[in-house]
């Protein structure tokens, strides 16, 4: 029997409704892929263009056979890989899903989250959810139900709160063209561990490519305090005056202390990938002119980061 937190999460969505709900890698804003009346409310709350396709998330594998008219191999492996988990696989869609929610594209993207409070209400559901991250269009992905709180105040009629996400990062995005797996999206599922399964892959998330997943726009993701990505944030010793400093393991002597930020004092990637949301709300909060954002190792969940 669902709790009656998650009762009332059933109900609102089966009545054309949204609702907040938590997943491994950020907060996404849920509707029945069914029902345009909501899918709209989705696009009108985030102030979010059509042309953004949204990702449509199920609760058991086996619901991909009803969604998809095709499904290549090499995603197959995939998915039985690493779902539940951060990954979304692009597929040619069935009749049964909807083009308003692929944005006019015959494929749609579809993941299966591994967060339990998540699955339970797939698995509750009778339908699938499309639920892009429950953030007003371009800016921080929220980490947290306080984060979309404070974006969102009463705009949203039920808010599921399951802790802060444990990885922190939006979903690899990846598909197939000419019987090559591609990356659309970097994320927490590595071009290594895709490699690693299904042989050489495609990278091709450049902001100025075709936009076949979220995430592709050259805006992303991004704080309102202007930043900027570099290799060297000790350069700005001389003029670190209204500036906050995002930076991996370690901090500078040259630099002001308390405008430091550490992703990881560990130098584990996997933290920092789980912190740079977190961080960034913190700073945009605090008033800086400007933030300074040290690169990354260029490998791995590294090359995530660095895209956001």
């Amino acid at each position: 029997m669902p709790s009656a937190q998650l009762q009332q999460a059933i109900e609102l969505l089966r009545n054309d409704n949204v609702v907040c709900v938590p997943t491994e890698t950020v907060y996404g804003l849920a509707a029945s892929m069914y029902s345009e009346k909501a899918i709209e409310k989705i696009y009108t709350i985030k102030g979010r263009p059509r042309s953004n396709p949204l990702i449509v998330h199920i609760g058991r594998i086996q619901d991909l056979q009803t969604l998809c008219s095709d499904l290549p191999a090499p995603l197959q492996r995939l998915a039985e890989r690493f779902w539940p988990g951060p990954l979304t696989i692009l597929v040619e869609k069935s009749d049964q899903v909807p083009l308003s929610i692929t944005a006019g594209e015959t494929r749609v993207g579809i993941r299966m989250p591994n967060h339990p409070l998540t699955l339970e209400l797939l698995k509750a559901l009778p339908f699938p959810l499309v639920a892009p991250s429950a953030n007003p269009y371009n800016a921080i992905s929220p980490t947290t139900a306080k984060h979309v709180e404070d974006y969102f105040g009463s705009a949203i009629p039920l808010i599921l709160d399951g802790g802060p996400c444990e990885q922190g990062l939006e979903s690899t995005v990846v598909g197939v063209e000419n019987e090559q797996v591609v990356i659309y999206r970097q994320g927490m599922i590595t071009a290594e561990q895709i490699e690693s399964l299904v042989g050489p892959i495609v990278v091709k998330n450049e902001a100025g490519e075709k936009q076949v997943a979220p995430g592709m726009t050259a805006k992303h993701y991004a704080p309102r305090t202007p930043t900027i990505l570099c290799e060297h944030p000790e350069s700005y010793a001389m003029d670190a005056e209204g500036k906050a400093f995002l930076l991996f393991n370690k901090k500078y002597a040259v630099l002001p202390s308390e405008h430091q930020y550490l992703l990881s004092e560990s130098g584990h990637l996997e933290e920092a990938a789980q912190r740079l949301y977190q961080c960034l709300h913190e700073i945009d909060r605090k008033g800086y002119r400007q933030i300074i954002c040290q690169r990354l190792p260029d490998q791995g969940i590294g090359r995530a980061i660095n895209d956001r």
